[in-house]
Formats: structure tokens, C-alpha cells, sequence
């Protein structure tokens, strides 16, 4: 049976590809440049042009498919029950989905769809680290308006979840919230990612219009950034506490923001000379 995993060049999708492989199924990889995706997934990958934005274009994509996992990301709140009514009338009967944040349009098709579904309910991810990577390499400070913990949880371990709940029976109609193993403060991440690069990273205070600002800037919109730095300032119970869910799902304790600096202390390092 194929699974077709969208967002399969992304932070999570690249791992859920990695979890389907280890486990020996098929992979299909939906990506709007086959060309420049076959140089950053396994050989044994099928590669696919498309976009989970356009489900009109997917029927190619979608035949054959038997499990379905998808990213929720900006712009597909409009077209998602689309492409989960076009996933179902091509046969898909089990779709794994990332939610983006609560339960949206795309969240509640795939509720109502008909088949067997998982939702996953991340907290913050430790990819989002990789967003002080320029100031650390050349300044060696972090900036941020808070300082509040996060149960953040490695991409791994969301990838390896959907894996799971694609392949293995038992998970339909659940949402497991996701977390690592540590609720850690972004001055506790630095102190981690400090001793894994030998070098002093230094936390520098900003305002939270500043951080909202940053954001804009990368062309976010003005209500997303104020969605994004609002959650840093006043986290929910989600948010911060740990659970076990990771654990519980893959049979292995969730990886540490220790082992997720490990895979990408080059990124952090200062330019040479």
C-alpha cells in the first residue's frame, strides 16, 4: 500500500518519510520541485509534483493511495476539506494530520471524513530553534521578549508518531498532544546549545512589539505574528507541561533538546576566520 506524505521536504514530513522507509513501506512525496527534493530524500522515494494547496491537480498523485499524512500550513484552511474529500473518493482510508495550532477547517474534514484518523497535536517544535541560528553565528546572543518554559518536542518523534499511527491499528479517531521529555526556558535551551558549540550565547531581551516586528518581516502577517509572539507570552498548560504521549506511542522516551543541538551544532558554529 502507498502513503502519500505531503509537506515531505518540511521539518516533520522529512522524518515521517524516514519512519515509513525504516518500516518498509512505500513512499510517495507530494513537492512542488521533484528536481530539488531528490537531492534531499532517499533514492527509494517516489517523487511527486504537486501541492496539498491545489487538490485539484492531485488526482495522479492520490491514485493508489491508501494512507494519507498531512502538515496543516498557511492557505490550506481554505482547500483542505477539498483535498480530504478528493483523498477519500480516491480511496484512502487512514490519514494522519499535523494540526496548525486548533482544531480548523482541515482538522474537522478529516474528523468527519469517514475513515481512520490521528490527529497530532505538537507543542512547540525544536526546529524553531534554528531561528537564532545568523545571531549566534555572528553575535552570540539570542533574541527574544520572553523568557517562559516550553515542553518543546523533537520533529523526530512527531515523524515517527505519524509513522505509527499510519501503520499501526489502534490510534483512529485519537489527538495526542505531543511534547518532549523537558519544559525548558529559551535561557536553559541557550545554556545547552552554549556547551554543545564551546562557546557563550548570550540571551538579550527585546520587546514584544520587536518580536512581532521580526516576523512581519519575513512575511508573516500581522495577525499571525501577534498569534505566534502571543502564545510566547502567555503559554497555555499545554504548553509547558510534559507528557508522556511520545513514549507511550513509539515505545521509546522522547529525545531531548540535547540530542536535537547534537544533529546541528555546525549550523551554530562562528563563520571561520
Amino acid at each position: 500500500m502507498t502513503t502519500l506524505v505531503t509537506g515531505a521536504t518540511g521539518n516533520t514530513g522529512r522524518h515521517v518519510v524516514a519512519e515509513l522507509l525504516r518500516r518498509g513501506e512505500h513512499v510517495r512525496a507530494l513537492t512542488r520541485n521533484p528536481a530539488a527534493a531528490a537531492g534531499r530524500l532517499p533514492a527509494e522515494v517516489e517523487l511527486v509534483a504537486g501541492t496539498h494547496t491545489a487538490p485539484e491537480e492531485l488526482d495522479a498523485a492520490l491514485k493508489g493511495v491508501g494512507r494519507l499524512h498531512i502538515t496543516v500550513t498557511a492557505g490550506l484552511a481554505e482547500v483542505g476539506p477539498e483535498l480530504v474529500r478528493r483523498a477519500v473518493d480516491a480511496g484512502v482510508r487512514r490519514i494522519a494530520v499535523v494540526w496548525g495550532g486548533w482544531v480548523g477547517p482541515v482538522e474537522q474534514a478529516v474528523a468527519e471524513s469517514g475513515v481512520e484518523w490521528t490527529r497530532l497535536e505538537p507543542q512547540e517544535f525544536m526546529s524553531n530553534t534554528l531561528t537564532w541560528t545568523e545571531s549566534v553565528r555572528t553575535e552570540g546572543v539570542v533574541r527574544e521578549p520572553y523568557d517562559f518554559p516550553s515542553a518543546l518536542v523533537h520533529e523526530a518523534d512527531i515523524g515517527e508518531v505519524a509513522a505509527v499511527a499510519l501503520l499501526d491499528d489502534g490510534h483512529a479517531g485519537r489527538a495526542y498532544n505531543l511534547t518532549g521529555p523537558e519544559s525548558l526556558t529559551p535561557s536553559e535551551r541557550i545554556a545547552i546549545l552554549s556547551q554543545a558549540i564551546g562557546r557563550d550565547v548570550t540571551l538579550v531581551p527585546i520587546t514584544h512589539e520587536q518580536a512581532v516586528d521580526r516576523l512581519m518581516a519575513t512575511g508573516v502577517s500581522r495577525a499571525d505574528a501577534d498569534y505566534v509572539v502571543g502564545w510566547y507570552a502567555t503559554p497555555t498548560e499545554d504548553a509547558t507541561t510534559v507528557v508522556d504521549t511520545v513514549e507511550r506511542v513509539t515505545g521509546h522516551p522522547a529525545r531531548t533538546f540535547a540530542q536535537w543541538v547534537a544533529a546541528h551544532t555546525d549550523r551554530f558554529q562562528a563563520p571561520a576566520g
